[in-house]
């Protein structure tokens, strides 16, 4: 049956059962496989609803992936002020982008999402909202020498892991209160290094 943009699928008691379904099937299959491997279809199966529903409920694969992290902020907002910037300038500017968001209203929301993904007995979904969402266009960008890309972002993000630790879970100063601008040029070339430096 064809259900095309009608929340009323028939198949769940009502439309917040129907999206939970959703989000519930969604957590699963992208910890089993992965969000790039995870299609709408078999998480649309794994839920008994049409595929149909999901994008009508939460539009793209990642706009799902993003509800069922319960984020926020579409992480969009920071990636494309990353995918904007020069190659020399993206420590910085990632960590610009990345602490703007921490210190704006929706930063208390978004630390708290990520502890609690960082706390879960499964890491699959932390793990794959990293190297999939979050540094897979910056892992191609700075995979020079060739091979690289994955080493080298997945050290920006233990720098990053480690500030957020720092600066909105412990509270530690200066840090904690460091101006975000003040931060970028303390921090970013550490990350530039990562990024574009010599590794070995």
């Amino acid at each position: 049956m064809s259900v095309g943009g009608n929340a009323r699928s028939g198949r769940r008691p009502g439309r917040s059962g129907t999206r939970e379904a959703i989000l519930d099937a969604a957590r699963v299959r992208f910890a089993e496989v992965g969000f790039d491997r995870a299609s709408i279809r078999s998480i649309a199966t794994a839920a008994s609803v049409d595929p149909a529903l999901v994008h009508h409920y939460f539009g793209t694969k990642q706009e799902l992936f993003t509800a069922a992290l319960e984020l926020p902020i579409d992480p969009n907002v920071v990636l494309a002020q990353v995918a904007a910037a020069p190659l020399d300038e993206l420590g910085e500017t990632l960590i610009r982008a990345v602490v703007t968001v921490w210190d704006s209203p929706v930063g208390v929301p978004a630390v708290a999402a990520f502890r609690t993904l960082l706390a879960s007995a499964d890491p699959a979904l932390a793990r794959s909202f990293l190297l999939e969402i979050v540094l897979k266009d910056v892992r191609a960008r700075v995979d020079s020498p060739p091979g690289t890309g994955l080493k080298r972002s997945v050290l920006a993000a233990s720098q990053l892991a480690g500030l957020l630790v720092t600066r909105k879970l412990l509270h530690l100063d200066p840090i904690a209160s460091m101006p975000v601008e003040e931060l970028a040029k303390a921090v970013g070339p550490t990350l530039q290094r990562y990024f574009t430096g010599d590794l070995g």
